[in-house]
């Protein structure tokens, strides 16, 4: 069965072909980006096993955009498939279901509308997933099409940690609580964890962290999430890229009236240059900000003493939501690669029975237990693979698996 995942933003598409297997194997065949839809200099960027096709293309509309998806998956001198109808089903990453989806869907006219109708709650992401949707289901409309949700995993945290202390109305009227996200990626990691420790997922605690230009660290009970640090919105916990994670509220209104920014100035500022950007005056991107530490930069120093330092605040705060902890789990493109980043985030932890080993934190690639022998909890890494798990979800609900 070949699955194809799509991932559509405003300007972009991100896909990936896979070929399932038994035992839920998602082996790729092709994978590629259309960028700069609807502007000029489109480019897509197309690779299979045998070959890479980068291009100049014409992308004024998404519709476009995914005909020269199909195009290079068919025709070319990196085509994976030899015609269209190789392809069996299409999974949609959605970013926010709120509390209609608890698991992936298989998506119909029903289901196009509650995506709409969480378009309030994400006005930047649903709209461009609802425009790959409908793009993929005319160019493809004979086979199931899935939509994964990436707030899904969070649908089992329980009131008390998902609303804030604001009038009840306001989530009963107005679906004001928290939602969480990067579910897929949790979800993912948390599988792949319980099977490097031996143990059913129903029996395994965790807490994982998400790590890169978007953050989030999620409290993980016997395969369930309890509690996340992303909020109604991919803006709040931790410290991400070009976002501020907590700030005190009244910070906004003191910006309102002493500065006279306008909300979108403010959402600007809060979304797109904070975080390790506006705390560095470097970049949004870790390895930069690192590099600029170790030339003498003071502010890019600051900037990784507050990342870390929060997501050390984070972790404590979960192990005392879990109780008992089996495994901390580091993922994405800065929990994966950055054994820095791991190091100063344990670093002082060892009470808590998170006692990392050095030289396997420095040493090592792929899923690994970066742990000391003795350390009371395990400190894994591993590689995120959030299209493996969507082509999973797709395969299984597009075949009427449970």
């Amino acid at each position: 069965m070949n699955v194809l995942v799509v991932n559509c933003g405003s300007s972009s598409i991100k896909y990936s072909l896979f070929a399932m297997g038994e035992g839920g194997s998602a082996d790729v065949l092709a994978s590629g980006i259309v960028e700069r839809i609807g502007e000029a200099g489109s480019r897509i960027r197309h690779e299979a096993a045998h070959a890479t096709d980068v291009r100049d293309v014409t992308a004024p509309d998404h519709q476009t955009a995914f005909a020269l998806v199909v195009e290079a998956l068919t025709r070319g001198p990196a085509a994976a498939i030899s015609e269209l109808a190789r392809i069996d089903a299409v999974g949609h990453r959605c970013v926010h279901g709120a509390e209609r989806f608890a698991e992936s869907a298989l998506v119909d006219e029903e289901v196009i509308g509650a995506i709409e109708a969480c378009v309030p709650l994400a006005p930047l992401h649903n709209p461009p997933n609802l425009i790959g949707i409908r793009a993929a289901m005319a160019l493809m409309p004979d086979v199931p099409h899935v939509g994964v949700f990436d707030t899904a995993f969070h649908q089992t945290i329980r009131p008390h940690a998902f609303l804030y202390a604001i009038p009840y109305d306001l989530y009963t009227e107005h679906g004001i609580r928290r939602y969480g996200f990067h579910g897929t990626s949790h979800r993912y990691v948390s599988q792949v964890a319980a099977a490097m420790l031996d143990r059913p997922p129903a029996e395994t605690n965790l807490i994982t962290a998400h790590l890169g230009n978007g953050c989030s660290i999620t409290a993980v009970r016997g395969g369930a999430s309890v509690d996340t640090s992303l909020g109604m919105t991919p803006l709040e916990g931790l410290v991400m890229g070009t976002r501020s994670g907590d700030i005190d509220p009244a910070v906004i209104f003191h910006l309102m009236r002493t500065l006279g920014m306008n909300v979108d100035q403010v959402d600007d500022l809060l979304n797109r240059r904070s975080g390790l950007l506006g705390l560095s005056g470097v970049s949004n991107d870790m390895r930069e900000v690192i590099r600029a530490a170790e030339a003498g930069s003071r502010r890019a120093r600051l900037a990784i003493e507050i990342f870390c330092y929060r997501l050390k605040k984070y972790i404590g705060a979960y192990t005392a939501v879990l109780g008992r902890v089996d495994a901390l789990v580091f993922t994405g493109g800065i929990g994966e690669n950055s054994a820095d980043i791991r190091g100063r985030t344990c670093a002082g932890l060892q009470r808590l029975g998170y006692v990392l080993d050095a030289d396997r934190n420095a040493a090592a690639h792929g899923s690994r237990d970066v742990a000391a022998a003795e350390s009371p909890i395990r400190i894994l890494v591993i590689p995120t693979d959030e299209e493996a798990m969507i082509a999973r979800d797709t395969a299984r609900i597009a075949t009427g698996g449970a």
